[in-house]
């Protein structure tokens, strides 16, 4: 039976692909940490890491193998955490993956709470895609996220965290900008900077929707994942683009926000997820507080 400590080895590995910088990670040198991966290799008799003079990369069996190994050592992990917060009262570490536009607001608000409400639970912060944090909780590399709907995981537990409504983020000299508040209609034939399908699905299928449903067609002159990208290009003098209203909290130069009216007012969603198996003993009281800053 292999031991916890070649699952560490290979975990670091994996994450890294790069065995100078996980022996660094580990505290150890690169030859051990090499013998460690090919006992582990040999025990299970196969192959988890192509190696050559230059990369390292996951095998088939490896990727497979990495998502249980992920939870094998987070489970001991939990158990030594839960062992010590016994003993010392120690409230142990919670890993949080976030979407972009919610660093903007919601995080740091949320960042603050558990700073003053529970200062000995240690804070991992990691920006991903909605897509990214799902495949996260599931192989526990993440306790928490914050997500954009739908989450049909029947292994989670959701939460309405926020809604908010659409602004359109308007280039230098737009005519648009002499309008209060425009609807989609108004952007008929436009330029616009769009959502990709695929990385921004959940924008991109809402705004489809909400331009069909006006019988308006914009012109999409790029597609990107990323808002802070959209907002560089809107800046550039590109194209309009519909945002997020926390977007609007980056205070972007040369960029002006004009409210989205859209049915619903406040079509925006964010969710917390966690999975209702996690054993990390600090995330109750982390979700708790999550879940507290929604009645408030």
């Amino acid at each position: 039976m292999f031991e916890l400590s070649q699952l560490r080895c290979f975990v670091a590995a994996a994450e890294e692909l790069h065995f100078g910088r996980a022996a660094q990670r580990l505290n150890m040198t690169q030859s051990p940490l090499s013998r460690q991966i090919q006992l582990l290799e040999r025990i299970l008799d196969v192959t988890l890491l192509e190696r050559t003079s230059r990369n390292v990369a996951l095998t088939p069996a490896g990727r497979v193998f990495l998502i249980e190994a992920r939870r094998i050592v987070r489970l001991a992990e939990s158990a030594q955490l839960s062992a010590r917060r016994v003993a010392k009262g120690d409230a142990g570490k919670v890993a949080i993956g976030f979407t972009a536009v919610s660093g903007y607001s919601l995080i740091p608000q949320i960042v603050a709470a558990a700073r003053a409400a529970l200062p000995n639970i240690e804070l991992e912060l990691r920006e991903m895609v909605t897509g990214e944090q799902v495949d996260a909780l599931l192989t526990g590399l993440i306790d928490i996220g914050f997500v954009r709907p739908p989450i049909a995981r029947s292994e989670f537990d959701t939460a309405l965290m926020l809604t908010e409504s659409l602004v359109v983020a308007l280039p230098a000299g737009d005519d648009l900008q002499s309008r209060a508040a425009l609807e989609p209609a108004d952007l008929d034939g436009r330029l616009l900077v769009m959502y990709a399908r695929h990385g921004a699905g959940y924008f991109h299928d809402m705004l489809v929707r909400l331009f069909d449903e006006a019988a308006a067609a914009p012109q999409f002159v790029q597609h990107v994942t990323q808002i802070h990208s959209m907002l560089g290009l809107v800046r550039a003098g590109l194209a309009a683009a519909i945002v997020p209203q926390s977007a609007t909290g980056l205070h972007p130069d040369d960029i002006q926000f004009r409210q989205f009216t859209t049915v619903p007012e406040r079509p925006v969603e964010l969710h917390a997820a966690w999975r209702r198996d996690n054993t990390n003993p600090a995330l109750e009281p982390m979700r708790r507080l999550c879940l507290e800053s929604i009645a408030a």
